[in-house]
């Protein structure tokens, strides 16, 4: 492998379907922050799309065989997730992108899952909001039960009804379809919160065919900024996260590992609620 500062390349795995990509914001501003920092020690990154996490695994021994990566970030952390260990076995430095609390210990740039949703819940309580709902992504990823877990504790605390969580795939097919299917409940709930811009956006349409109007009938807030969310009618209110700064700090992080430094302690920005025309109080029409 090239020595420190002689260019090489950082791989990043996703594994999940291409289409995606074209749709959703999130990783393309992801892999920019990287490879900006990157692009300073004429380094790159090597971008392997997969569909199943053996894939993922089969990537990561052609990469350790062929010696094509100086270091790898792992997105996406899951439920008993085999990847790090996979990653120590082949002796490839690795960056984990979010909280990982298993077994073998690794560099991570964490995240704090929980709190954005506490202030989310917050300000929808706030408005007079108590049936609530959340249209996840996957379920086996860490942040998506740590978001589940602290909308679910934080209904507790708040007195007010549990809420109804249903698991999408971060696609636009799933927002619309799991929004439908929340809407046409008996007792549909007056907010929800997506796991990501997409969905939402779709949510949006979706309450739109159902003739219920958003935010008077509805609020929606979605997970990630983007122009989706802006340019949407009326605009989403999310929870909003510097991407670009997210995946810099992540660069950071593998630079240092490359190195062989030792690997500074790194969390992901701080999401923050961003209030635009999607919510209000029950009833109440807010300005666009």
């Amino acid at each position: 492998m090239p020595a420190p500062g002689e260019g090489g390349a950082v791989g990043l795995v996703l594994a999940r379907p291409a289409r995606l990509l074209s749709v959703e914001p999130f990783f393309m501003e992801f892999i920019g922050g990287i490879e900006e920092r990157l692009a300073e020690r004429d380094m790159a990154v090597l971008l392997h799309i997969v569909d199943s996490p053996a894939a993922e695994a089969a990537a990561y021994e052609r990469w350790a065989e062929r010696g094509l990566v100086d270091a790898v970030a792992v997105v996406n952390l899951r439920v008993g997730d085999e990847r790090p260990a996979v990653l120590a076995r082949l002796g490839l430095p690795a960056v984990l992108v979010g909280t990982w609390p298993g077994e073998p210990a690794a560099p991570a740039v964490r995240t704090d899952d929980a709190a954005p949703v506490h202030e989310a819940l917050a300000h929808l309580l706030e408005l007079g909001h108590r049936r609530v709902a959340r249209i996840s992504g996957p379920p086996e990823l860490l942040h998506t039960r740590a978001r589940t877990a602290a909308l679910e504790e934080g209904c507790r605390r708040a007195g007010i009804a549990p809420p109804v969580v249903l698991a999408g795939d971060y696609s636009h097919e799933a927002g619309a379809e799991l929004t439908a299917r929340l809407l046409r409940a008996a007792e549909p709930p007056t907010a929800v919160l997506y796991d990501n811009d997409v969905m939402a956006v779709a949510g949006l349409a979706a309450a739109k065919e159902l003739d219920v109007a958003v935010p008077s009938d509805v609020s929606l807030v979605a997970w990630d900024d983007s122009t989706l969310c802006r340019l949407a009618s009326p605009p989403l209110t999310t929870m909003s996260v510097d991407v670009h700064q997210y995946g810099t700090a992540v660069a950071e992080s593998v630079l240092e590992c490359v190195d062989g430094r030792p690997v500074a302690e790194r969390w992901s920005p701080a999401a923050r609620y961003v209030a635009r025309g999607s919510t209000a109080r029950p009833g109440v029409r807010a300005a666009v």
